[in-house]
């Protein structure tokens, strides 16, 4: 109903807009709101709501659907039911024939002959047949009885004695019980335990007295449940709140060493004296210039255990073959030297650029003072580039705090957590958490999943906010 109203809300605006000689100058926003309202804004939203939801695997459906669900479900009573077979009459009339299923005793029933073509609409007056009397036709394979299953599922057939059997499989036919009865106060009884179960709308299960549930269950809105686990529930804080450190120091440490990595060759390859700096500024560039899915794959396999040239260079000179993706601590230490590779050659473009746009009297003079490289590069170069740099450095925080890509190739968040109630990873960060939790082994738990998400947004937001600050920031100082 919602998503219907907005629809329509979307197209009225839009025929509006195109329509109306009032709005032409929205006709060349329209797109791009719509686009934004549609793709960021909707998905944002409802995001958000499934947070404050119980929505998970086993919540998947609404109240109505989950209970119409259980009442639909039904059992073949076998002590009742008869072997059935298709038989076919010289005539070529198909009949349905019902006998005692094997190693029993009791009457056989005929019905009248049949069209495999339309399930008949009533159901099939069987008629009993002696004991001693011939069978009434030869058995349809099975391949034809197979390709007769669309006329027989809806079949039934009434006995003598008043039982309605109903195909129960391609052999048999029986008596169809539901399993479940309702109440006229609305809650469900097994029938087979006389168990009833009642549907609590707080937990978003048929419940009985001693607390069991029975599945599905049903979605309900639960309030700050999943937020409030994330702080208090013992088995999932723990791990929730290391890889929430992880997250904030691999983010952090990936500037810090992609930056200073990137500004040490940068302030190299500014040094005119230096000889083919062409040459290396591309040699150098290169690591950018390769798709980065690629370069993570290279360094899986590089650094591999058993088979990769890195531990093959270790054991060959220090004797030693690091399990890189068994321990934690090296796990995360492979993952900061990959993405340190990955991102040093934009850092280290990036400061040159910044370092070109320095005036040369500077440098001179600080050599007419008889100042050095180091010198030079702390009183003149970092601080003239360090208030340009800080909204780039605020921007690759916020994309390393969302590195999805490089987490689930080269490690999938493992090693995992020990004895923890949610799978995790010792190498997962919020992002790729947040997916195993939702799409891999955690049990679809969708409603906490968004609630975690919910969490990553206003940390991205809260950091996109301070980028544009230092960006207003180091415009000010240009003017």
């Amino acid at each position: 109903m919602l998503v219907a109203t907005g629809v329509l809300a979307l197209g009225t605006a839009g025929v509006y807009t195109y329509a109306s000689a009032r709005t032409l100058a929205w006709r060349y926003l329209f797109p791009g709101v719509a686009g934004m309202l549609v793709f960021v804004a909707f998905p944002l939203l409802y995001t958000m709501q499934i947070g404050f939801t119980n929505y998970s695997s086993n919540n998947l459906l609404a109240y109505e659907r989950s209970r119409a669900y259980l009442l639909d479900q039904t059992t073949v009573d076998e002590a009742r039911a008869l072997a059935s077979a298709l038989v076919r009459n010289a005539q070529g009339e198909v009949r349905l024939l019902l006998s005692p299923p094997e190693g029993a005793e009791g009457p056989r029933f005929v019905s009248p002959p049949l069209k495999l073509d339309a399930a008949p609409a009533a159901p099939l007056v069987m008629t009993p047949l002696d004991a001693a009397a011939p069978s009434p036709g030869t058995p349809l394979t099975l391949r034809e009885t197979l390709a007769a299953r669309a006329a027989l599922l809806p079949m039934k057939a009434a006995l003598p004695d008043g039982r309605v059997l109903s195909y129960a499989g391609v052999r048999e036919f029986g008596v169809i019980e539901p399993l479940w009865a309702e109440n006229p106060d609305g809650s469900l009884v097994q029938k087979s335990s006389g168990t009833v179960y009642k549907s609590n709308f707080e937990t978003g299960f048929f419940e009985n007295a001693q607390g069991e549930r029975m599945t599905p269950g049903f979605k309900v809105g639960i309030g700050f449940a999943n937020y409030a686990r994330m702080v208090f529930d013992p088995d999932f804080r723990g791990p929730f709140l290391a890889i929430f450190v992880w997250t904030v120091v691999f983010a952090a440490l990936t500037v810090v060493f992609s930056t200073a990595i990137g500004m040490t060759l940068a302030v190299v390859l500014n040094w005119e004296a230096l000889k083919y700096r062409t040459l290396y500024r591309t040699l150098l560039f290169l690591p950018y210039a390769v798709p980065g899915f690629i370069s993570i794959l290279v360094f899986k396999g590089l650094f591999n255990q058993n088979f990769g040239e890195i531990n093959a260079i270790l054991n060959a000179v220090f004797g030693v073959k690091p399990a890189w993706f068994a321990d934690p601590t090296l796990a995360k230490a492979m993952i900061l030297i990959v993405n340190t590779w990955l991102g040093f050659p934009y850092m280290m473009v990036v400061c040159m650029g910044l370092i070109k746009s320095i005036p040369s009297d500077l440098y001179e003079a600080s050599a007419v003072a008889g100042a050095g490289p180091i010198t030079n590069f702390v009183n003149i170069t970092a601080p003239l580039i360090i208030k340009p740099l800080t909204p780039l450095l605020i921007s690759s925080f916020a994309f390393n705090f969302n590195n999805f890509v490089l987490i689930s190739l080269l490690t999938g968040g493992r090693p995992d957590f020990l004895d923890i109630s949610v799978p995790a990873g010792t190498t997962d960060i919020l992002v790729s958490y947040t997916m195993r939790m939702a799409f891999q082994d955690s049990g679809q738990q969708f409603g906490l999943a968004s609630a975690i998400s919910t969490v990553i947004f206003f940390i991205v937001a809260g950091i996109t906010l301070l980028q544009m600050r230092f960006t207003r920031l180091a415009e000010s100082d240009k003017r």
